[in-house]
């Protein structure tokens, strides 16, 4: 009966029969489904797999870490500054930093200063490793790193360069501990206006 009624109200609003109103319907739910295909979001790719590492580097990365946890580095302990009292030129070059036992010291106008701190400046290494264990006085004034002005004689600076060392002096009075001075026959030895400064009579 329902069915009936539904035929004969179809065919008298749309003016089709029930078997053609059927086929509309289903060619209409085709298209639909087809449209809509076209629209669906394509499926995310999967995540590229990390780019393999070659063997030997994977490898040398394990024996690094092995290293790491078996040898855990030690910070290098510097030794505390020692007062050396008065010592010669002779027995200021044992202070050179090659000798990780002792302290590196370096003269400057008769005074000896312990500059084991800046080991990676005056150590074996570094950069002002020539002046270690020497009478840098003449070198700091000339900014020169020639051996030959590794002296205290001060003769023939000009007042410029008498400048350059009174700014090296104060540097290193500032930064490293004074342990000592030079022998008096070796601070003066080296250049008539390299005399100590007064305060060393007092020291021992």
């Amino acid at each position: 009966m329902v069915a009936q009624w539904i035929a004969e109200a179809l065919q008298a609003y749309t003016g089709l029969t029930p078997g053609a109103a059927a086929t509309i319907l289903a060619l209409m739910l085709a298209t639909y489904l087809l449209v809509s295909s076209l629209f669906v979001a394509p499926a995310a790719p999967s995540p590229a797999a990390p780019p393999q590492q070659p063997r030997e580097v994977e490898e040398e990365e394990k024996e690094e870490e092995k290293e790491e946890e078996e040898e855990p580095t030690m910070p290098f302990v510097f030794p505390d500054p020692v007062e050396v009292g008065e010592v010669t030129l002779e027995q200021l070059r044992a202070y050179d930093g090659k000798d990780p036992a002792k302290q590196i010291l370096i003269a400057i106008r008769g005074q000896v200063y312990d500059v084991s701190r800046g080991r990676l400046f005056y150590g074996p290494q570094g950069p002002y490793s020539l002046f270690a264990g020497r009478d840098a006085t003449r070198a700091l004034a000339l900014m020169s790193f020639d051996p030959n002005d590794l002296t205290g004689d001060l003769d023939g600076l000009s007042p410029d360069e008498l400048e350059v060392l009174q700014d090296w002096e104060e540097k290193f009075k500032e930064r490293y501990p004074r342990v000592g001075h030079l022998a008096r026959q070796d601070a003066a030895g080296n250049g008539r206006n390299a005399a100590q400064p007064d305060h060393d009579a007092g020291d021992a």
